[in-house]
């Protein structure tokens, strides 16, 4: 039986031989891309196309036509090879856009030709050169996904955007194009490959209820670069950078790797083997660290992030699903009520039937899709969680408590664990929401109690507890994860409400200073990491870091605020937005604790301070977006264990490495 695909869905891919076929309403080139695991081209056999038809594993077809077929051998694709891509491309001078032209339909054969997988390219607008579905090997295993994603700006757009140079990707695109229109080699096609002008329009993934919910004006600038036409980011485009809070879309969760701090000389730790399937048949079993990277942390960030796109778009599938049969079941509804017959015989109550039995099967299908692909991702998560190093793990995981793994560490983390996210069909299922370090943005923990439901329904003392709580916690893992002698805390505490949860971080004397509290030390601490900031971006574009004054600190600082505006004057406030703006560039970093009603009185001024924090609630809260499908997640902070001295025991290490480092 035929698996039907919907846009973002996956199924797996039983035999290592297989044929692609494709149906166009329209003669188009057929071409096959190969990219590594992040979808990133690389090199210079990326392409088969008409002219080079033949690759590792890939034989492509040769020439325009409404119908071709692809030989695909998954055991010869090369090992670095993790997507292979079938994309179909619009000759010049024939339609215009992929819109203007009967749907495309894509199907995987198994070598009897009995069709394992399909999909119907529906929803496409602008686009003249679109990636079809895509071969992707995980865990080991190999499966197709139907991606169904687009660019208006042709095929150099689309290699562009997968990371080749743009005269690369413009040379490419002649060079594939030009078997399709020979006649074409003069400045007119050639023009039109280089067409600076982008034609961005929305996504046309498919909306989901948080979607709708959540429209409202967009908070974030465009992101660089090609960006597909329909659809989320495709092959780990960035996505829009995270907008702010106020009202518009939920903040996207930003899906960039971090830089990478080893030189590209050295060569990466060997990865972990996926092990062999349990039983014939059966996907391997999940390994932890089994992703692409130089070190085993960055492989577990890329991993992490893997899972997080993988339910992200397993979710989008469902939810797509139940979405088409709802709306198969209305119209077969209609049809049934609108013929007489029906109405005056017995056989409207059949129809009705039938109806609604075919909605059943069809969500039915789905949901055992969907159950399939959540089991991956539990076993998966159940082998990565223990595997996280303490910059990642939960407070609970026994990494804390291992001497060896909270040894002092050497260099800087690549990322933070801020708290867990979770989607509405399988709450059980956590993905940690990592935050790549050095902060790029400072950090808004919102005490406020109008920020969600959650919030609305708990006490005010409470929950202004919890989210210093929250903020303390963030603090120690940073001092933890970081060396000793590169990474130091300043605490503003106007009123000294927050005693209570500073007290860990007092005791164990890891603070810069002790709290700043009163408008005196408000304006003293504000003072102080301004001249940084200043003297640091001085020096830089000068270009002598060396030459700084003996009493600035170029360790990274965190400035954690608590009940803001509290003690803060015009000037202060003025300095709070300077740091939230200029500091994450040269290592000033900010945490705050606010509920935004009380900073009303200042109105608008206020509003690019806000937009400029990462926004999080110490109640589960669903403000969060990713950034391929833009699902609704539910954030929840992480916190340590009622009863448990975890945050004493890793400030008394830090405070230990601090006293034997120390001058």
């Amino acid at each position: 039986m035929t698996a039907e695909l919907v846009r973002g869905q996956n199924h797996p891919v039983s035999h290592s031989r297989v044929e692609i076929r494709v149906s166009a309403g329209t003669p188009v080139l057929a071409l096959a891309s190969l990219a590594d695991e992040q979808g990133r081209f690389a090199g210079d056999a990326v392409l088969a196309h008409p002219g080079a038809r033949s690759l590792p594993g890939v034989q492509a077809p040769g020439e325009l036509a409404d119908r071709h077929t692809f030989a695909v051998d998954l055991d010869a694709v090369a090992a670095d090879v993790h997507r292979v891509g079938v994309l179909l491309v619009l000759p010049p001078g024939g339609p215009a856009r992929f819109g203007s032209v009967p749907a495309s339909y894509v199907a995987v054969a198994d070598p009897a030709g009995a069709e394992l997988a399909g999909y119907t390219l529906t929803g496409l607008e602008a686009e003249t050169a679109v990636v079809a579905l895509e071969l992707y090997r995980r865990q080991g295993a190999w499966k197709v996904r139907a991606v169904g994603q687009g660019y208006a700006d042709g095929l150099g757009a689309l290699l562009s955007d997968g990371g080749l140079p743009a005269a690369d990707a413009t040379a490419l695109a002649a060079a594939a194009l030009r078997t399709a229109a020979p006649a074409a080699q003069g400045d007119g096609t050639l023009a039109a490959l280089r067409s600076p002008a982008r034609d961005l329009r929305a996504p046309q993934a498919p909306a989901t209820p948080a979607q709708n919910q959540a429209q409202g004006p967009a908070a974030a600038p465009e992101p660089p670069g090609p960006v597909p036409v329909s659809g989320a980011p495709y092959a780990g485009t960035p996505g829009p950078a995270p907008g702010g809070d106020t009202g518009g879309s939920p903040p996207t969760i930003s899906y960039a790797h971090p830089r990478r701090r080893r030189t590209s000389t050295e060569p990466p730790e060997p990865a972990p083997r996926a092990a062999a399937p349990q039983e014939p048949g059966q996907p391997p079993r999940p390994v932890a660290g089994d992703a692409s990277g130089w070190s085993m942390e960055e492989r577990l960030y890329n991993q992490v992030w893997g899972m997080f796109e993988d339910l992200a778009r397993t979710v989008a599938a469902y939810r797509s699903a139940v979405e088409f049969a709802d709306s198969r079941m209305d119209r077969e509804l209609d049809e049934a009520l609108s013929d007489p017959r029906h109405r005056l015989g017995g056989s409207g109550n059949a129809a009705r039937d039938t109806a609604r039995a075919r909605r059943e099967e069809l969500v039915a299908q789905a949901q055992a899709v969907l159950g399939r692909d959540l089991a991956q991702l539990i076993a998966e998560s159940e082998v990565v969680e223990p595997a996280l190093p303490a910059a990642y793990a939960r407070w609970d995981n026994p990494v804390w408590h291992d001497s060896r793994a909270t040894a002092p560490p050497e260099e800087n983390p690549l990322a933070l664990r801020l708290g867990d996210l979770y989607l509405p069909e399988r709450p059980d299922l956590r993905i940690p929401m990592l935050m790549r370090v050095p902060l790029e943005r400072g950090i808004w923990i919102d005490n406020g109690r109008t920020g969600s439901e959650a919030a609305m329904a708990m006490d005010t003392d409470r929950l202004r507890r919890a989210a210093m709580d929250m903020a303390v916690a963030h603090a120690v893992r940073m001092l933890a994860v970081h060396p000793g002698d590169r990474f130091s805390v300043h605490v503003i505490d106007a009123a000294g409400a927050g005693a209570a949860s500073l007290a860990p971080l007092v005791r164990a004397g890891v603070l810069a200073g002790p709290p700043a509290a009163g408008a005196h030390g408000v304006t003293q601490t504000l003072a102080r990491l301004t001249r940084r900031v200043d003297l640091v971006q001085m020096a830089l574009r000068a270009g002598a870091p060396e030459d700084l004054p003996p009493d600035v600190d170029t360790a990274d600082q965190l400035l954690l605020v608590h009940d803001f505006p509290h003690g803060f004057d015009d000037r202060a406030v003025t300095q709070l937005r300077y740091l939230a703006d200029e500091g994450p560039a040269v290592g000033v970093h900010l945490l705050m604790v606010a509920d935004r009603d009380e900073a009303s009185a200042y109105g608008p001024l206020l509003d690019p301070l806000w937009r400029s924090l990462m926004r999080l609630s110490p109640v589960p809260d669903s403000h969060l977006a990713d950034p391929w499908v833009h699902h609704a997640w539910t954030f929840e902070p992480d916190l340590p264990p009622q009863g448990s001295r975890v945050l004493e025991q890793a400030l008394d290490r830090v405070a230990q490495t601090r006293r034997t480092t120390g001058p």
